[in-house]
């Protein structure tokens, strides 16, 4: 996610100017998407904690085979490699790829490279990987990568995407890996797509950013990877309308960037609050006064800022936009759940972004999710 852990962890608000929605933002999506996904990552501690979640209908049911039967067609897990509460890890998105795949769902693994977030506020070190020099770090990066694959492999849970790495703008594996240095990160990202390539030959590769209406750092990020032979198949974009610009700068950025770089594009990272209020005891991150970006923060708003950016990636030139993929739709105030893996009394900032409401039923832009 953009917004740093800094920002939940003070549990201030977020109140943005409102910015006038495009002309013909609320029409219908011009074709079906052919990945309509959901991360999930917060599920299985959300379930060990008694969280509940309702279909449209109101009927309680497992919250996977609801996305599933919304449309959602693609999961995507994050990786940590030690995190202190002991979900992400490497057993635990084993445990859940086996339910994706079982539901016949499609699954997107993303590497953090870390115990905890990584994002472009931070990408600290695994503690275990702190005293390594550079060449056993390379070495660390694909041996973590080859684990979890091989690990999905042996059960028969394929990935069928893999990125490596988390909002990389700014590099991974701080320091050694700083975009500062291209030349040491060039070398992590290669250790880690090798991995990914001795695993899963056929997987797609994803390399992902942050503020998707940034076209200068796309550019430059990209061009930079391109240069040092850093192979990928598919730009990840992160396009939260709060924070990452206009719509239509994140058309002009994704038109430009798959035409550049003659890549297909996958939105890993999107939400929106239908709400401006709060579930549990920590403020929202996306807070205080609305409408945030032009929308108000409602169910409908909600819904027809999904279909915006939805219609944003249907029209990427020559079918270079894959789908958009919803980030925790599932992630409801369930006490215990919260977002610091060190601290079990943390709460969730992210509840009014989730496609269930705070009665846990699942909301009208999930089902335009997965249609």
């Amino acid at each position: 996610m953009k917004r740093t852990i800094a920002a939940l962890l003070c549990g201030a608000a977020l109140a943005l100017p409102a910015i006038p929605p495009p002309a013909g933002a609320a029409s219908t999506a011009l074709a079906p998407l052919s990945i309509r996904g959901a991360d999930v990552s917060s599920l299985p501690k959300s379930e060990a904690f008694g969280g509940r979640w309702l279909d449209a209908g109101g009927t309680r049911r497992d919250a996977l085979a609801i996305l599933r039967d919304s449309g959602v067609n693609t999961i995507r897990l994050k990786v940590w490699v030690n995190p202190a509460d002991g979900y992400n890890n490497k057993s635990r998105v084993l445990a859940m790829a086996r339910r994706v795949k079982a539901l016949g769902m499609g699954l997107l693994v993303d590497f953090h490279y870390s115990d905890n977030w990584a994002d472009p506020g931070k990408q600290y070190k695994p503690a275990a990987w702190t005293s390594y020099n550079f060449t056993r770090l390379r070495q660390a990066v694909y041996d973590h990568t080859y684990d979890v694959l091989n690990g999905l492999r042996s059960q028969g849970t394929a990935a069928d995407m893999v990125q490596v790495g988390n909002e990389i703008s700014s590099g991974m594996l701080w320091e050694d890996g700083r975009s500062s240095n291209w030349g040491n990160l060039s070398q992590l990202l290669i250790s880690g797509t090798s991995a990914v390539r001795t695993v899963f030959p056929s997987a797609k590769i994803i390399l992902h950013l942050p503020d998707g209406g940034d076209n200068a750092l796309y550019r430059w990020w990209f061009d930079n990877a391109r240069s040092r032979g850093v192979p990928f198949d598919i730009i990840g974009f992160s396009y939260y309308p709060v924070w990452h610009g206009t719509l239509a700068a994140f058309r002009s950025n994704i038109n430009d960037i798959t035409a550049r770089y003659g890549k297909p594009a996958l939105v890993v990272e999107t939400a929106y609050p239908f709400t401006a209020g709060n579930d549990d005891f920590l403020a929202n991150v996306v807070g205080g006064s609305e409408p945030y970006a032009g929308y108000p923060a409602t169910s409908a708003g909600q819904t027809n800022m999904l279909r915006a950016v939805k219609d944003v990636v249907a029209a990427v030139p020559n079918g270079r936009g894959l789908g958009v993929v919803w980030w925790e739709p599932t992630w409801t105030a369930v006490r215990g759940s919260g977002w610091d893996p060190t601290d079990p009394n943390s709460g969730n900032a992210w509840e009014n972004q989730a496609l269930f409401d705070f009665n846990d039923r699942a909301l009208p832009a999930l089902a335009e999710l997965g249609r």
